[in-house]
């Protein structure tokens, strides 16, 4: 499919430096811009985006649904407990050792 995009002359030199430093066309910029752009606004990219978004969502709320973190916020808090436990103990041999 084709587009007509028009750009202001400092846009488009600016592109065009860009074009030269990254040895890169310009279809190969708008790909990557247009990619990003979907990826800020969490619009899936192609099918196998979609079906990761759709599974992830449905194990969230899943999760929600029986009273459960979802599997990567538990270990993120795991991990966090354990530092904590290591903090605490470190803090308790420094105590012992200086009395």
């Amino acid at each position: 499919m084709r587009k007509l995009i028009a750009f202001d002359e400092e846009t488009w030199q600016g592109l065009r430096q860009l074009e030269r430093d990254r040895m890169a066309t310009l279809q190969e910029l708008a790909d990557e811009a247009f990619a990003d752009l979907l990826k800020k606004h969490g619009v899936p990219l192609d099918l196998r985006d979609a079906l990761h978004k759709s599974a992830s969502a449905k194990t969230a709320q899943a999760a929600k649904r029986r009273g459960k973190r979802p599997v990567a916020v538990a270990k993120r808090r795991a991990a966090k407990a354990k530092t904590t436990k290591r903090t605490q103990r470190t803090r308790t041999h420094a105590v012992r050792a200086q009395a």
